[in-house]
């Protein structure tokens, strides 16, 4: 028999297997041998009260052969030689259709402005130490995008973003922990990102995928009113059918191009934030209820949300 259990524990026991195993045993009144495996299917944390509980969802198989589940793989598809598609910009938005391209049969061919995501980091240190910005390698541009070295989170408020465990799976096949599969705030961390990205790119390129870095789209070469590619800053032109703009907010030269070439563009309603800082120590007192934190929990988090003249404004790292 398989069962769904929900458990709620202390951090604690919920980060031993032989207690959780123990509180199964207590909640449906079975003998240890008769739980033959288990899997967590979510995890969340509930800090209402003084005392902050996990709450755990949990596949329980009793007296029952185990199934692991299948392990996740992306379509692998040899494209060398397939139809391009050129992609501008290599932040999560372009990976991803590159991802899906190769899924789909189709030669992606990414073309980033910014440089690879370990050599981005001298760029950074230069505008932290010395406030000296390169203007195509900065925060904003390379590769993996503005959130690369930024923190990580992976949750969305949103409920239209399509099928968001199969993104998880992607992130946790390339390098991300395996909790980030079933935690109800999935955090991957700055440290681990640029590893997961190269893991992408080199995908991408293992399946015949072309990754540019250095390079900037600087004109779209038509022919009427069809796409015939598109012009480099080295002088290349590199043809394709379809484009995909991932460019992200911060290029404003492609806006303007596309405005130069007579290129219907609709604008869409965008959030402007401003960084308020905290300590942590003062979120996970005032969230957890304590003047020293578990170590058993993560960092907490929060958010703010208002109303001012009919506008939303929130918070959201």
């Amino acid at each position: 028999m398989i069962q769904e259990v929900m458990l709620s524990l202390s951090p604690a026991m919920a980060n031993a297997k032989t207690e959780i195993a123990e509180a199964l045993q207590q909640q449906l009144g079975l003998k240890k041998q008769k739980i033959t495996g288990l899997q967590i299917l979510k995890r969340s944390i509930d800090a209402r009260s003084r005392q902050p509980k996990v709450i755990l969802q949990l596949k329980v198989y009793i007296d029952e052969v185990a199934i692991e589940p299948e392990p996740f793989k992306p379509s692998v598809m040899h494209v060398k030689n397939a139809t391009p598609i050129l992609i501008i910009g290599a932040g999560p938005a372009g990976l991803f259709a590159a991802l899906k391209l190769i899924s789909l049969g189709i030669k992606p061919i990414l073309i980033e402005r910014g440089k690879d995501v370990r050599s981005r980091r001298r760029d950074l240190a230069a505008i932290n130490k010395e406030g000296r910005v390169n203007p195509e390698s900065n925060y904003c541009f390379g590769e993996g995008g503005a959130g690369t070295y930024s923190d990580g989170k992976l949750y969305t408020r949103s409920t239209k973003r399509g099928n968001v465990q199969d993104v998880l799976q992607l992130f946790h096949y390339f390098g991300a922990g395996s909790e980030i599969l079933y935690d109800a705030h999935p955090h991957i961390g700055t440290n681990k990102l640029p590893g997961i990205i190269t893991a992408i790119r080199q995908h991408i390129e293992d399946c015949g995928g072309e990754v540019h870095f250095n390079t900037k789209m600087v004109d779209i070469v038509l022919d009427g009113d069809r796409l015939k590619g598109i012009k480099t800053n080295h002088g290349d032109t590199l043809l394709a059918k379809a484009l995909i703009l991932a460019t992200g907010h911060s290029a404003s030269d492609i806006f303007e191009l596309l405005l130069a070439k007579n290129i219907a563009i609709q604008a869409k309603p965008f959030a402007l934030g401003v960084r308020i800082e905290h300590p942590q120590v003062l979120i996970d007192q005032a969230q957890y209820h304590c003047t020293s934190k578990d170590p058993f929990l993560p960092p907490a988090s929060y958010t703010l949300v208002t109303q001012k003249e009919k506008k939303g404004v929130f918070s959201f790292c």
